[in-house]
């Protein structure tokens, strides 16, 4: 459900890299989401020229409805108005992680043990940076995960991005 990306490390924007961008709207935009009655899962910047997008995603055990992201889309753009931590034009989207969730905190994978993900890597781990596994354990910023029978450790500083695999 959209209504209206995760970059690690490794990119720079205005001198900073898009993980620390990451990092500043999460501290910038967590207040008014919550403020909301929701919880800021996680968000994108997609840096694409005149085109780059940010996406927050925001999550509720009652479940996320257009009504909610319409409303933290207005909140949210009111603070990043004031605050302008992207001097570049952008587009805001604020959509509910779905099924397929993305993932980005270790305390997200731990929720998820047992669970089945696919994460895109930065740098290939076991000659791969895609891998499909079930993820076994959260140890700091390690995640064990479980593919094709064999045991891998995947620092979550390597995850481009990953989602959970929705069981239908």
């Amino acid at each position: 459900m959209t209504c209206t990306g995760a970059i690690r490390p490794f990119f720079v924007f205005l001198g900073v890299t898009l993980a620390t961008l990451e990092r500043k709207l999460v501290e910038m935009l967590n207040a008014p989401v919550e403020a909301l009655g929701h919880k800021l899962w996680g968000l994108e910047y997609i840096q694409a020229g005149k085109h780059s997008i940010l996406r927050l995603y925001i999550d509720n055990e009652k479940g996320i409805f257009i009504e909610d992201c319409a409303e933290a889309s207005r909140q949210v753009s009111a603070v990043l108005d004031v605050e302008d931590p992207i001097t570049s034009e952008y587009t805001l989207e604020v959509s509910s992680p779905g099924v397929d969730r993305p993932l980005f905190t270790a305390e997200q994978y731990k929720a998820y043990i047992g669970e089945t993900v696919k994460v895109q890597l930065t740098m290939p781990v076991a000659g791969s940076r895609n891998l499909k596994g079930t993820v076994t354990g959260v140890d700091g910023q390690m995640l064990n995960l479980s593919v094709d029978g064999n045991e891998l450790i995947v620092a979550l500083d390597n995850i481009r991005k990953g989602n959970l695999i929705a069981k239908f």
